[in-house]
């Protein structure tokens, strides 16, 4: 964390820890081409239309992906392994980074288990308990609440019974692993039981969102070698054709990042006339901005800024992987100014990027 930034990436991950390095580009090199071999390409494919896919998946495919599944797995299996190992060391980042308690949501299956695509909206308190069950996605908006801040642009979502700020809650990967009762695949149900002993209620600390997210990667691995094995894997009715026979739909799914919610409505022709989403980001929102509050008061000390103290305070936001960096860039230099000031408002110390 107090490094110096000209270290504190991957080239200076590559020099310290090559193997690391090595393969973490591989894990993702495996991810990326096998979109490349379902879709054609690795960035913003067009496979995924409505009704299903554009195209089914071929048998050699199929076998490529299968032979890179044993090196896929073992390294998610040593990351894991290796990261566990190291968390001693950030006992101050793990105490600070977004540590409250809130809520958490996401989709769970009928069963409480691990879900991305067909579910059912479950509310968590932080001590474990479900507050709310079985949500349908078309009645998302009788629990999930949006408020404006006249500071900024992105909303902040809270569950409305609740309502805010008592209501704020998170999503993504660590709220999954609190959310569900369990995992269907057997390499990642055991991590699982292992990280819930990390607290007697549900996982606080959103540092954890990096650990949750490997464990998440080895569920994946293992549920994409369970699903090129079943014999319907390869069925060419990948696709349902039809018009518009709704107004209006919901649509709720797991992201890496979170849940997603999209709405809208179309009009005869199919066309869409009103649409609301909530990303991700915007569950999130409320937390980034009180683990930002939390590290800030822990690690900015005295009367001047220094580079680990504000490396902190991006890394606990960097945590939930919002979509910023993608959805929002800057035009030329980026200009970011932060200001150190005192209880009375005099100005201590200054940044200017």
């Amino acid at each position: 964390m107090d490094s110096d930034p000209a270290q504190r990436n991957i080239f200076g991950v590559m020099e310290a820890h090559p193997e690391i390095a090595r393969e973490g580009v591989r894990l993702r090199q495996f991810g990326q081409q096998a979109i490349e071999w379902l879709a054609g390409k690795r960035i913003h494919p067009s496979w995924v239309v409505p009704g299903g896919v554009n195209e089914p998946l071929s048998a050699a495919n199929r076998d490529r992906i299968l032979a890179g599944m044993p090196e896929a797995l073992a390294i998610a299996r040593r990351t894991l392994d290796w990261f566990k190992t190291g968390m001693e060391r950030f006992r101050e980042e793990i105490r600070t980074f977004a540590n409250s308690p809130t809520l958490f949501m996401g989709l769970v299956n009928d069963k409480g288990g691990l879900e991305f695509y067909d579910g059912k909206l479950r509310f968590l308190d932080a001590g474990g308990h479900v507050v709310q069950d079985g949500v349908a996605a078309a009645d998302y908006a009788e629990y999930i609440g949006e408020l404006a801040h006249p500071w900024t642009y992105l909303k902040s979502s809270f569950f409305k019974p609740l309502g805010y700020p008592e209501g704020v809650y998170r999503v993504g990967p660590l709220a999954r692993l609190n959310i569900i009762d369990g995992c269907d695949t057997p390499l990642a149900s055991q991590e699982w039981a292992e990280f819930r002993e990390l607290d007697r209620g549900a996982v606080l600390s959103s540092f954890h969102y990096h650990y949750a997210r490997l464990v998440e990667i080895l569920y994946a691995l293992e549920k994409i070698e369970q699903l090129l094995r079943s014999p319907d894997i390869l069925d060419p009715n990948v696709r349902a054709l039809a018009s518009a026979n709704q107004s209006e739909g919901v649509g709720v799914a797991e992201a890496p990042r979170g849940t997603l919610i999209h709405h809208y409505k179309v009009d005869r022709d199919g066309l869409i006339t009103w649409a609301n989403l909530i990303i991700a980001t915007g569950h999130n929102n409320a937390a980034m901005n009180r683990g930002v509050l939390q590290v800030a008061r822990h690690f900015v000390q005295g009367n001047k800024l220094t580079e680990g103290m504000l490396n902190r305070v991006e890394a606990v936001i960097r945590a939930f992987d919002p979509c910023l960096s993608c959805s929002t860039h800057a035009d030329g230099h980026l200009a970011l100014e932060i200001d150190l000031r005192a209880h009375d408002g005099a100005l201590l110390d200054s940044v200017r990027n």
